[in-house]
């Protein structure tokens, strides 16, 4: 029953947020353990206009510094790369999701627990900023699968350079 409630709940964030010709929908952050330092948020972008336009940064309160990132499959493993922004194609969308492009919250002030919300900011290129409330969701509680399940994550986390670790 408190997964059915907390899919609902989450649904009713589902609503899209616009500005320009972007819309911004599905947005989550999945739950992470207590002793977590990052977590990921994940958003579907659609862009209606004629003009591709980028995601360039995003901030939010619950953590020290936030990155955009993607997966890179490095031989027969996954890595997560930083990267400098995510192309919104004019006409098309750009679906941050678990395996793939997403928002990385790091050194987190708090664990990030199912149920909660976090207000996140998307800052965009030509649209400018974009405000919404991420839902904070427990892993398997969303349709979105992990292709990179939260272990193999855990172990990137410890194997990254200590200036690296977020």
């Amino acid at each position: 029953m408190k997964t059915l409630l907390l899919t609902v709940a989450a649904l009713a964030f589902a609503f899209p947020a616009l500005a320009a010709d972007l819309e911004v929908s599905g947005a989550f952050i999945r739950a992470t353990p207590k002793a977590a330092s990052a977590g990921a948020g994940f958003v579907t972008i659609k862009n209606t206009g004629k003009q591709d336009d980028k995601l360039i940064a995003a901030s939010a309160n619950v953590s020290k510094s936030v990155e955009l990132h993607t997966h890179i499959k490095d031989g027969e493993i996954m890595r997560m790369r930083k990267v400098d922004s995510i192309t919104v194609p004019a006409g098309g969308s750009a679906e941050l999701k678990p395996g793939g492009d997403h928002v990385m919250f790091i050194d987190l002030s708090a664990p990030l627990k199912d149920g909660d919300k976090v207000a996140v900011t998307l800052k965009f290129e030509k649209a400018g900023e974009i405000k919404l409330d991420m839902p904070v969701v427990a892993v398997g509680s969303m349709a979105a699968p992990m292709t990179m399940d939260h272990g193999q994550h855990m172990q990137h986390m410890q194997q990254m350079p200590a200036n690296m670790k977020h």
